[in-house]
């Protein structure tokens, strides 16, 4: 089958055109901005981009056309594809009928996580044989790729063993709530028909699409409605938004983590290693160097789906002691003359507030920067933008790209006094952070896209290489 790919450039839709060439399919693809890494990558897997939806892509003639949500009515190319009635899909239908069917699919939801706990998954089931295929937003350490298939058959350590239809038995998948397409309005999660779902937590986020929490919830009810009775659902027990969605109907067993009674986490030593226990039994013992509560969570959540998948609590957590995180979350970037940068993706209140929370429990007394650039639809929108200032308490000195922002950046964190400083100009933020930082400092730049390449400007300008 050919495959052309509107949208190949985004993460999930990138990962899908990996998955589909690894099963045989042709696959072709546009998008408005063909640059690298993304256009490399693809490259190197033989599969060809095009810059642009121009409508003469028709010509192409593929068995089908993959739609991604970017892509809107009025694209020049979409439009040739509806006057001339050609075959068109979206992304998560054509991964659900052609590579999750007949698969054990562990689905990963929740507002924040999922891309850590979908990778902590995916590298557990690996560690223990199973060779997963997975489709995660975002690069997961141990793999080095952020999609693949699975291998062809599969020698695990239970009964749980088998092959499904090009590739491995199971897959792991971030479950992202977000829109499908343009002509199909429902979250992406509910295509996927998991048998092992993971609900990390719920809060309102994606304001551009969704008008309240209650939109979400009702998503996420949908999500539950498809999981089967057979199957499990993980859920962070601690999070009443997720209780609240379950007692509107649940079918299938529910596990909790977070909660006495359940799967929890006793409090970490000083190297941040901590105890696991189950129904109060205790199974063993994580030791690693992630940081924060929010990632012994996502552990917990991730032993207990793959503990549903076969995999023993004890294998599991002997393959977190091996986990690598996933680029792009409190990814060290480089050490130059005693100031450590790291790169975060956090940029919902919450997320910023675990991930300084739980560095600032490691550092101690050493100054802690925020470098935070507010990019996602619903930041700049200002619906959390209250919640910003308390977000940041954490950190010693804090400065906030404003940019682009619909509103006042200066009086939303003027509760921060003179720690914070707003900059409307690039240059002049990169200047700030430069003068303001000093030997033992830690810089934490948070932002959901690439800030200008500004990592690698202040190792630059710390005059140091890149570590």
């Amino acid at each position: 089958m050919h495959l052309h790919i509107l949208g190949i450039c985004g993460t999930f839709m990138g990962g899908m055109a990996a998955i589909a060439r690894a099963a045989g399919h042709r696959v072709t693809g546009c998008d408005a901005n063909v640059y690298p890494p993304m256009s490399t990558q693809l490259a190197a897997l033989g599969i060809e981009t095009i810059e642009g939806y121009g409508a003469d892509q028709v010509r192409l003639k593929p068995d089908i056309y993959v739609i991604g949500n970017v892509v809107t009515r009025g694209n020049p190319l979409m439009e040739a594809i509806l006057d001339a009635g050609l075959p068109y899909v979206s992304g998560p239908q054509w991964l659900a009928e052609n590579v999750l069917r007949g698969k054990w699919v562990l689905a990963v939801a929740g507002t924040h996580g999922k891309t850590t706990t979908a990778s902590m998954l995916a590298w557990i089931l690996e560690h223990a044989g199973l060779a997963p295929g997975f489709l995660i937003g975002g690069v997961p350490e141990n793999f080095g790729v952020s999609a693949r298939l699975g291998a062809a058959s599969i020698e695990g350590p239970s009964s749980s063993k088998g092959k499904g239809e090009g590739g491995g038995l199971f897959f792991v998948i971030e479950a992202d709530e977000y829109d499908t397409a343009f002509f199909d309005k429902r979250s992406k999660f509910v295509h996927y028909r998991p048998r092992t779902a993971l609900l990390n937590n719920l809060e309102f986020d994606h304001a551009d699409i969704f008008p309240d929490l209650a939109a979400i919830e009702t998503q996420f009810h949908h999500f539950v409605r498809t999981i089967p009775a057979t199957g499990l659902i993980v859920a962070n027990g601690a999070d009443a938004n997720l209780e609240r969605v379950l007692a509107r109907g649940c079918w299938t067993p529910v596990e909790r983590f977070g909660v006495d009674g359940e799967w929890q986490a006793d409090a970490p030593d000083a190297h941040g290693h901590f105890l696991v226990r189950y129904r109060g039994e205790a199974q063993g013992t994580v030791r690693w160097e992630l940081l924060g509560l929010h990632n012994r969570l996502n552990a917990l959540a991730a032993i207990a789906a793959a503990r549903h998948a076969g995999v023993p609590p004890r294998i599991a957590i002997a393959a977190l002691a091996e986990f690598r995180n996933v680029k792009r979350r409190m990814e060290v970037r480089g050490r130059v003359n005693g100031i450590t940068v790291y790169d975060d993706f956090a940029h919902h209140p919450t997320a910023i507030e675990l991930t300084l929370a739980g560095l600032r429990a490691k550092v101690d007394g050493a100054r802690i920067i925020a470098v935070l650039e507010p990019r996602s639809n619903t930041m700049k929108l200002g619906v959390m933008k209250d919640a910003l200032a308390g977000s940041l308490a954490a950190a010693d000195r804090v400065f906030c790209y404003s940019a682009g922002l619909k509103w006042d950046a200066r009086a939303v964190l003027a509760p921060l006094g003179a720690r914070v400083e707003v900059c409307e100009e690039f240059d002049r933020l990169l200047k700030s952070v430069v003068a303001a930082a000093r030997p033992g400092d830690h810089v934490v730049v948070m932002s959901n896209g690439g800030f200008g390449g500004i990592h690698e400007k202040l190792i630059a300008a710390f005059g140091g290489r890149r570590g």
